[in-house]
């Protein structure tokens, strides 16, 4: 019958704090596994750690909504002031490599006393922000008090948050190695392959400051860009092989 023993030896993280500076959370265990068989021993030496990693993705994609309104007398005239103003603003957006997925149009007509008003409101998303102030620039400048150019509103693509979760993970990793390998120079052994990674939390948040900078009454406050912080916390179990062991 196969016998097996386990042998536990854990360094408390007091102990280890130089291999842990600007770390939330530090710890390592060393075990010990014997299997013994028929006067056979075969020993087992593994490190566990842990790693954490914290990144910053800034707003990737911008929308920005551009209205114009018009009356007449007649739905043709209304029609057509309207349309010459859509057609020069969707000129404006192509002329900057605005594609056409990116841009939707909508219009509203309706009757007032004996007049017809039309709405329009064209909503084009960025991916470049230098692009989309000078889109609005050329707009203000040529249609001036025809045409109004809403405040832009930053976010993240669904791209840019998968990346910053990767990220975050991967980095987590990085360190949890980090710490292995110094602690594994510091009991005199070699570290060897991992054997289980594991990702035991991740969190994500907006920016403290995202809420309420640069506001006053004099002035409208600049658009400000959001940010997301991620962080991730894992655990990842390395074998170890002692440096005095010679090589067959």
């Amino acid at each position: 019958m196969e016998n097996q023993s386990r042998v536990f030896a854990e360094i408390l993280p007091a102990a280890a704090r130089e291999f842990a500076v600007k770390e939330k959370e530090h710890g390592f265990e060393m075990r010990v596994v014997n299997n013994q068989n028929t006067g056979n021993v075969n020993q087992a030496r593994e490190v566990q750690v842990t790693g954490t990693a914290e990144v910053c993705c800034s707003a990737d994609r911008v929308s920005l909504r551009v209205s114009v309104a018009n009356s007449k007398e007649s739905v043709n005239e209304v029609t057509n002031s309207i349309t010459r103003r859509l057609e020069y603003i969707l000129q404006s957006v192509r002329q900057h490599g605005v594609s056409e997925r990116d841009t939707s149009v909508r219009r509203f007509l309706r009757r007032e006393a004996e007049q017809y008003h039309m709405e329009a409101e064209v909503k084009v998303t960025f991916s470049d922000f230098d692009k989309m102030e000078r889109v609005c620039s050329v707009l203000l400048e040529k249609l001036d008090k025809s045409v109004c150019v809403g405040t832009p509103h930053f976010f993240h693509s669904a791209e840019s948050l998968s990346q910053m979760r990767r990220r975050a993970c991967v980095s987590a990793v990085e360190n949890a190695q980090q710490k292995a390998c110094e602690v594994s120079q510091l009991l005199g052994q070699t570290l060897g392959p991992p054997l289980q990674v594991r990702e035991e939390e991740t969190r994500e948040w907006r920016s403290e400051d995202e809420e309420d900078g640069g506001k006053c009454q004099d002035s409208a406050p600049l658009p400000h860009i959001p940010n997301i912080r991620a962080s991730s916390r894992v655990s990842v179990s390395f074998s170890l092989r002692d440096r005095s062991r010679k090589k067959l």
